[in-house]
């Protein structure tokens, strides 16, 4: 506000000092002694529009300052005396120009009435181009109230001029206020028995040209940081988002169209990031893989029939961890469990279905096809034992299997899951309970192991055949050639 009163004086100055030097007029003696008397008047006149500024600023801030102190959202009445706060001061200022013009023709239609007009003209012209130079001043400076307010407040697109009524003023007062000063002077000697000399004309109109490329260079460039300076704003954020980066916001300046579009620019990336977060809870919970085939295809109920591996994990003696330990240590036992299956799984680009209690069950080749289903399935698989071994106090049995089973959408419309039904995944859980049986706590069905390739299967050792409980047929064994020493537990 101090700036904004700084240029009501230095607009106040030149308008005085052009009314009584660059007007092109013979000085007489009445002129000589009026000149003294209007400088005391307009003296006193300038400390008392000062006074009157500053108790209106500290009036009209006092809700802003309030607010600052206090922190946290602004309310509706502060938020508006922020982002009106420099029109207000403004309008404060135009108030004091118009009496003080009125006073200055009073005083010189004493004297001169002849130059009544003249001076009426001048101080009009002067208050409005000061008028408009000391908003937009005043925008400028308070701009970073105004994001807060604007950021943390309800926005509100009538709070501002637009980019149009901005250019528009920027013309009106840095060219045509000028111009018409110029085009006045020339009327005035074509028109009126005032005959000024050449010299004093010319001097008139250079004045004039001078204030006009000041004001109009000034004017532009407050509009110009006022248009530029967000669409700055805006580029660097766009940049930032192409880079990846998220929860990117940009302050908001005003109600203006630039706000608009800011305060647009804001929700949508509030929008982005809503749904970046929501496809990432979607592809925990469902998979990355799964999340990503519902986006492209949609989640329609039913199945394809796909070949598959399945590995199928679960703990020895849960039920005795659960009644012997602290809820607490068995949760961190079974997230620290899940943990090490999903960095294996992922490793070896498989896809975790589900979790069952203590259990995890792992599918290979869907929701993607893959051709080496079984190589990478008993891979994970070996993997995973020792990884699991060094957990102090967990004990599991793997086991895994191949063949066709339907993959998809099961359950209702309003609550389905993806999954694999077939005979593979049952396979896969009786070898898995056969498995915490045998030594190597890892078992597989030679179907896995006939359509895995040949480096793979030379890390596995074929066993005798069993008849799996509930299934008709027998199932040949394989384990690996190389596993760790089971943990001695109790189930």
């Amino acid at each position: 506000m101090v700036s904004m009163g700084a240029s009501n004086l230095f607009g106040a100055m030149l308008v005085f000092a052009f009314v009584r030097y660059g007007l092109p007029i013979e000085e007489s003696e009445n002129i000589i002694a009026d000149r003294v008397r209007n400088f005391a008047v307009f003296a006193v006149y300038l400390g008392f529009a000062g006074v009157v500024s500053l108790s209106a600023a500290a009036l009209m801030l006092r809700s802003v300052v309030r607010w600052q102190l206090r922190g946290g959202p602004p309310t509706r009445s502060e938020q508006m005396a922020a982002l009106h706060a420099p029109l207000r001061q403004a309008i404060v200022h135009l108030a004091l120009w118009l009496l003080g013009g009125v006073l200055f023709v009073f005083l010189t239609a004493e004297e001169m009435p002849s130059l009544a007009v003249t001076v009426a003209i001048t101080v009009a012209m002067a208050a409005t181009s000061t008028f408009g130079f000391t908003y937009m001043l005043g925008e400028r400076i308070l701009r970073p109230v105004a994001a807060r307010a604007l950021s943390e407040g309800r926005f509100d697109r009538t709070m501002a001029p637009g980019v149009g009524t901005r250019l528009a003023m920027t013309w009106g007062l840095g060219t045509l206020m000028p111009v018409a000063g110029i085009v006045l002077l020339c009327v005035t000697q074509l028109t009126t028995d005032n005959e000024f000399g050449s010299d004093a004309l010319a001097w008139s109109v250079l004045a004039l040209a001078v204030m006009s490329i000041g004001l109009a260079l000034v004017l532009s460039l407050l509009t110009s940081s006022q248009i530029s300076d967000p669409i700055k704003q805006l580029r660097w954020a766009i940049e930032r988002v192409q880079r990846g980066a998220s929860g990117v916001q940009v302050e908001v300046f005003d109600g203006s169209e630039i706000g608009r579009l800011q305060v647009g620019f804001n929700r949508m990336m509030s929008e982005s990031d809503e749904r970046r977060r929501l496809r990432e809870l979607f592809g925990q919970h469902v998979g990355e893989d799964v999340a990503r085939r519902a986006l492209q295809y949609g989640t329609e109920l039913g199945g394809e029939t796909r070949y598959v591996a399945v590995l199928f994990v679960d703990m020895v003696g849960s039920t005795a961890t659960a009644a012997e330990r602290p809820p607490n240590e068995v949760v961190e036992l079974l997230n620290e469990f899940f943990r090490v299956v999903v960095d294996v799984v992922d490793k070896h680009h498989g896809f975790v279905n589900k979790f069952m209690g203590d259990a995890a069950l792992v599918i290979f080749g869907a929701p993607l096809d893959r051709p080496d289903a079984p190589t990478a399935a008993l891979a994970a698989a070996r993997e995973l034992r020792f990884a699991l071994d060094e957990i102090t106090g967990l004990d599991i049995g793997i086991g895994v299997s191949a063949g066709l089973a339907v993959a998809g959408n099961i359950g209702a419309a309003e609550r389905f899951e993806y999954t694999v039904i077939g005979d593979p995944v049952n396979e896969a859980s009786r070898l898995t309970e056969l498995a915490k049986l045998r030594p190597s706590r890892v078992l597989a069905s030679s179907s896995a192991l006939y359509f895995a390739d040949d480096e793979e299967r030379g890390h596995w050792e074929l066993g005798d055949e069993v008849q799996l409980r509930g299934r008709g047929r027998m199932t040949q064994l394989a384990w690996p050639a190389r596993s760790p020493e089971p943990a001695s537990t109790t189930g």
